[in-house]
């Protein structure tokens, strides 16, 4: 007979659990019986929960923790849904909605996600930042970063740059920079077992100690970059002491200027972190623990920590752009596209065949390893422009007349995200549009005769 999931779990991780919950064992191990949760964030730089549960007629539960997150059945129908495809919501697993929900964020504000793929907790900073501001969004890992660049441009952020550097290789010219940073750091997971048992094997090989040391270097970069006043978040979808409390400790024996402040966030089943776990300072007790058997998520620990000190501004080389006017073909395309937005050509950047606009203020990043740098437009061949999906994603109608809006129920808004030629009015001027639904852009098509081009990208294809 199949061991059940609970039977399953490796037996230090086991013991170690029931040293640390005592009589919330039983509690704490029957949850791993019970189904996962899942959950959608709205995307607040696109739609509030409000329009689109009016849009939908749908009742979904929210989540405590998260204004804008709410449970879903898991199906397909949601990850499937062309709402889902224009970016107006991120599925994303509750409990990991709450790190970036706990960081106080304000326009304007310079904000750097260390370790951020696949790209949940950037892209709900930059619904936060409402268009202002900076954010950095890093990953170590190239590959990984693939998904949080895909998510980013989804989204429609604007004011982005994703990097995939080492820590230890921003801190040094970032010293200092931020007003906020969020590191949700890689852990040993032991919030992930009962989503993906696989973690289980994983935890064998690399447990809390391998990566308590990882996330105190981490850590480590982290503070350095951060300013005076500057506000940071430190979290992990792992119970262990080591990697939580652990970690906490380590920061306040060794940065006398960093405190653990209060979280100014309800929730049903929030629990206070546990300083005497490590004979440790009282203030730990600030920090959030998400118990699976207390709240309907896999489980998280949050911590928000605040720098001593007045804030300052950030003073850094700024990047500007490489070309003095707009390109003849991409002021073309602008005039046959309806695009109603002044682009100051001092922040364009163009990199091969790449155009990109870079966010106001954005620093020079030297040999820093990037994959974007703010909001890629589209490339120049052949004295023609040819507009990224990315490009579509940052538009509103507002900022477009040349727009093709769809109704759900209409049949080519599959058959466009499925990257097929559409039938439109023949009365319709051939030119660059944008596809739309329900008044939110999908991507670019070109009309001739009637008949609609798709220039949906590949890679975002309907499967």
């Amino acid at each position: 007979m199949k061991k059940s999931l609970k039977e399953q779990l490796p037996e230090t991780f086991v013991l170690r659990m029931k040293e640390l919950l005592g009589s919330e064992y039983e509690a704490f191990s029957d949850s791993y019986e019970e189904k996962t949760y899942a959950g959608l964030r709205m995307n607040t730089l696109k739609i509030t929960p409000e329009e689109y549960l009016e849009l939908t007629g749908q009742t979904l539960e929210p989540v405590s923790w998260c204004p804008t997150g709410f449970y879903y059945s898991g199906s397909r129908e949601y990850s499937k849904n062309p709402l889902y495809h224009a970016g107006l919501y991120y599925i994303q697993e509750p409990s990991a909605m709450f790190p970036a929900q706990v960081l106080p964020v304000s326009p304007g504000d310079i904000i750097l996600d260390m370790c951020a793929a696949p790209g949940g907790k950037s892209t709900a900073l930059a619904a936060k930042l409402q268009g202002t501001g900076l954010l950095v969004s890093n990953d170590i890992s190239a590959s990984r970063a693939k998904a949080l660049l895909k998510n980013i441009e989804a989204s429609g952020v604007r004011n982005s740059i994703v990097l995939t550097e080492d820590p230890k290789n921003l801190a040094g010219p970032f010293e200092g920079c931020f007003d906020k940073i969020l590191i949700d750091a890689p852990c040993s997971g032991e919030g992930m077992f009962r989503k993906e048992p696989s973690m289980m094997k994983a935890w064998e090989k690399n447990g809390p100690e391998f990566f308590s040391k990882l996330q105190r270097e981490i850590v480590d970069s982290g503070i350095r970059m951060l300013k005076a006043g500057g506000m940071m978040v430190y979290s992990t979808c792992t119970f262990s002491v080591e990697e939580n409390e652990g970690t906490l400790q380590y920061i306040l024996e060794n940065y006398p200027d960093m405190h653990v402040v209060p979280i100014g966030q309800d929730g049903e089943g929030l629990a206070s972190a546990h300083p005497e776990w490590v004979d440790g300072f009282e203030e730990i007790r600030h920090a959030k623990r998400l118990w699976p058997h207390y709240l309907k998520g896999e489980g998280h620990f949050t911590a928000l920590l605040k720098k001593d000190g007045e804030p300052s501004e950030t003073l850094w080389a700024e990047e500007t752009g490489n070309i003095k006017e707009l390109p003849e073909e991409f002021a073309g395309f602008l005039r046959e596209s309806g695009v109603r937005l002044n682009f100051e050509p001092s922040r364009l950047m163009l990199q091969g065949d790449h155009l990109s606009y870079l966010p106001e203020h954005a620093p020079a990043l030297g040999k820093l390893r990037r994959m974007r740098t703010g909001w890629y437009l589209g490339d120049i061949k052949k004295k023609r422009f040819e507009p990224s999906g990315f490009f579509s994603r940052g538009l509103e109608p507002s900022e477009c007349s040349h727009w093709i809006d769809l109704e759900l129920s209409d049949a080519r808004v599959i058959k466009y995200l499925k990257c097929e030629t559409l039938e439109v009015s023949p009365e319709l001027p051939n030119g660059w549009y944008i596809v739309g639904v329900c008044g939110h852009s999908l991507g670019w098509g070109k009309v001739s005769g009637g008949t609609l081009k798709n220039k949906y990208p590949s890679g975002w294809r309907w499967q």
